[in-house]
């Protein structure tokens, strides 16, 4: 049983991952002291903490630090600096040299619509999957759309997908998605000019640059680069990807979608260009009512899976390797909005959207045009390519951590079988070889994050000296390299 230590040095040294707390109080005394106990790391398990690198809570620009924080690793910084502002340029300018990108507009043309878009974005994908010595494929996958709203005829959606194989666990999949369609002010208007540099050629550009830096290495588990159509007209396209995954049974353990990623100025000409903003919902879409009588029992409304995967982001990639904050927004997406992450929250995948911090909104959907002096329309000239070029590393941070980490665990459980002050936890044992064992996380239940964490060892059970009736409990999982997988909220089991 672990009983949350007590001595004066561990209550003030927070997550350091410098040693195991003694626990000599008692297990009386450690619940009395529960706010002043300390987090603990892998020390036990002779890992490297997540802490165990120089903290950024000095940095004023990173003034958050976090006990489950984890720190990138000299191959994740390596991989960050090839991400370049010149490439994430030149495709936006090249979606916005193809006119229009509206998914009803000519499938057949060469240098306009979507058609020539996305004809243009397989090539350039299936050059990324050159340099991965066969682990990266790269396809079509076509729909026709019936009639519905806002696609008055038969339409084919394509989207234009790469496959990055992982080299252990390659039936755990991470997918990073942007749409390549655009609209103007009419969106049934399929002929008109709609350059959609920020909405979404800038989404589009960061999986692009991402596909071409991920495939020279071997992710431990499988990630998907997307370019999805009929977003605007409905979220058809990736409704579509969602659907097919969901009908294979497979295991998508993460989405993000990059839509409106391509600058950090607002209408007012504020700029906050280190700031990325991330939605993520509370309650699951996709809860069922047995699921949600549980919730309303013994709460959980901010531990959703999503949820779990936004605190993942910001351990791992809100840091001075990407140079960016990323502020998590407890909401599935914005008023009136909504985006490519819903059909996967739809079919039961943990998934969440990347948007820009303060939207210019004469900058998206709109024809593009002069009105007594302001511009109109979604122009290249004001996106912000570094802007976007630092969400881009904030997406690999946290891709590439998920994927190179064990999965999340499975079966996180709280036995209430029995009344008590101490609490026991299970879980069933993940199938990564290099597995190395488990930590528990708690909280205050008035907390936001994750505040205290402690080792578990390679096991899979765990009891914890408090009481389950006042705090929330979770279960990570870590590699021999020292990395954590997102964490398992634990429900209660009887």
């Amino acid at each position: 049983m672990t009983q949350p230590g007590e001595d004066a040095d561990s209550r003030h040294s927070g997550h350091d991952g410098n040693g195991e707390h003694s626990g000599n109080g008692g297990r009386g005394t450690a619940r009395r002291t529960v706010l002043g106990a300390a987090t603990v790391g892998a020390t036990a398990l002779g890992l490297p903490s997540a802490a165990a690198t120089p903290s950024t809570a000095a940095d004023p620009t990173f003034p958050h630090h976090r006990p489950t924080q984890q720190h990138p690793s000299p191959a994740l910084r390596a991989l960050l600096r090839e991400i370049d502002p010149r490439h994430v340029e030149a495709t936006v300018r090249k979606l916005v040299s193809f006119g229009t990108r509206h998914t009803l507009s000519a499938q057949d043309d060469p240098v306009r619509g979507i058609g020539a878009a996305r004809d243009w974005l397989l090539a350039e994908l299936r050059r990324c999957a050159q340099a991965s010595g066969g682990r990266m494929t790269v396809e079509l996958r076509s729909y026709v759309q019936q009639p519905a709203p806002r696609v008055p005829v038969a339409t084919r959606i394509t989207n234009v997908v790469a496959t990055l194989r992982g080299s252990v666990t390659p039936d755990r999949i991470y997918v990073v998605s942007g749409h390549y369609d655009s609209r103007n002010s009419d969106p049934m208007n399929a002929t008109g000019d709609a350059p959609g540099a920020d909405d979404d050629a800038s989404g589009v550009a960061v999986v692009l640059e991402l596909a071409r830096v991920f495939a020279t290495r071997r992710p431990a588990a499988t990630v998907v680069f997307m370019a999805v159509a009929g977003e605007e007209q409905g979220l058809y396209g990736a409704a579509h990807m969602a659907r097919t995954y969901r009908g294979q049974q497979s295991d998508v353990q993460g989405m993000f979608t990059n839509d409106i990623v391509g600058s950090p100025t607002a209408e007012d000409g504020s700029r906050d260009p280190y700031t990325i903003r991330l939605f993520a919902e509370g309650v699951p879409t996709s809860e069922t009512p047995e699921q949600a009588e549980v919730r309303r029992s013994v709460g959980g409304e901010n531990d959703s899976p999503s949820r779990q995967l936004a605190r993942f982001v910001r351990d791992t990639a809100e840091n001075d390797a990407t140079g960016m904050r990323v502020r998590v927004v407890h909401r599935r997406d914005r008023y009136l909005r909504s985006g490519d992450h819903i059909p996967f929250l739809q079919q039961g995948y943990p998934a969440a959207r990347f948007t820009e911090p303060a939207e210019n909104y004469a900058h998206q959907h709109q024809d593009v045009r002069m009105v007594d002096g302001k511009q109109y329309g979604d122009l290249p000239e004001f996106c912000d390519f570094a802007f976007i070029a630092r969400v881009a590393r904030v997406n690999a941070a946290a891709l590439w951590s998920l994927a190179q980490a064990p999965g999340t665990p499975r079966g996180a459980k709280i036995r209430t079988a029995a009344l008590g002050n101490s609490t026991e936890l299970v879980w069933d044992r993940g199938p990564e070889p290099d597995l190395a064992g488990y930590e528990v996380v708690w909280r205050e239940t008035t907390e936001p994050e994750w505040t205290h964490v402690i080792p578990a060892g390679n096991t899979t059970r765990h009891t914890v000296a408090l009481s389950k009736d006042n705090v929330f409990f979770g279960i990570r999982a870590l590699n021999r390299s020292g990395l954590r997988s997102p964490v398992a909220f634990c429900a209660p089991q009887p």
